[in-house]
């Protein structure tokens, strides 16, 4: 890896995500084929697909690195760096024939050394990915929405872009002139947690949307067309690229791990309202 750039890991992850875009594009409107169904969620045979095309294609270029996925994991869990990848981010949607779903794929690399001291201070402050008890800190990320075909990318220190154009978080400063983003959880219990927080948002915020995708979310977050996302159970892989290209774009989150199989509660932010939002319990 030392004489790999992240100039080249990028370009083969947009390349994987432009790939299993593609396949998302196809089949939108195509009927599909449901693995698993449960009361608030589904599962596609094309999950499966789109994610061993973006593995195949990662894994040709870089076959050391490991992968995290939605849909399984591969590789050596304990190598130096891994990709984190949902194939399809809002497949409710895609599976209706909805037309916002994105690819979400983040390169992460493991620092040990950092893993004790962060686990005492996590849960005290605003973190991120490179901060967490994870111990993996966000090298790259890449969303990809084959839809609309916009592809937002972000590599840790520089700009996060849109379509190649650089892109900030918005300005607004106040509660009432936010438009906020909020996914529910999908067990009951979550749920009824969440509907007071929700009353409690609806009543001072200009308006609240509920989109579906949560990559979509933090990067219309960083797009400064969101001003806040928030979410009290989500997934590793639907939010770690998401995340970084929040941060590369001037934006600020709070993350906190919850239980389950890398599951997180999290607000994401433009910054200038982030201390305005109550944390998700």
């Amino acid at each position: 890896m030392a004489k790999i750039s992240l100039n080249q890991l990028l370009a083969a992850t947009v390349d994987a995500a432009r790939a299993a875009g593609a396949v998302m594009r196809k089949n939108l409107n195509a009927e599909k084929k449901a693995n698993e169904i449960t009361s608030h969620d589904i599962k596609l045979e094309l999950d499966v697909r789109c994610q061993k095309l973006i593995e195949k294609k990662l894994h040709a270029a870089f076959p050391q690195i490991a992968l995290l996925g939605e849909e399984g994991d591969s590789g050596d869990e304990s190598a130096e760096y891994r990709w984190v990848v949902d194939p399809i981010d809002g497949t409710v949607n895609f599976a209706r024939g909805i037309p916002h779903a994105a690819v979400s794929i983040a390169l992460q690399k493991r620092v040990e050394n950092q893993a004790s001291n962060e686990k005492t201070t996590t849960r005290k402050r605003a973190s991120d990915l490179a901060t967490h008890p994870s111990s993996h800190i966000t090298l790259l990320g890449v969303v990809y929405d084959p839809f609309q075909d916009e592809l937002w990318t972000a590599i840790r220190g520089q700009p996060a872009r849109l379509n190649g154009r650089v892109i900030r978080v918005s300005k607004a400063s106040k509660l009432k002139d936010c438009i906020v983003s909020i996914g529910f959880a999908k067990s009951r219990s979550n749920l009824e947690r969440a509907l007071p927080y929700f009353l409690w948002l609806s009543r001072r915020v200009m308006k609240i949307r509920m989109l579906g995708s949560a990559a979509l979310a933090l990067t219309y977050v960083a797009s400064g067309r969101l001003d806040v996302y928030i979410e009290r159970g989500i997934s590793l892989w639907d939010v770690a690229a998401g995340l970084l290209i929040i941060e590369c774009a001037g934006g600020k989150f709070w993350l906190q791990e919850t239980p389950g199989h890398h599951k997180y509660r999290m607000i994401a932010s433009n910054g200038l309202v982030h201390k305005k939002i109550p944390k998700p319990k």
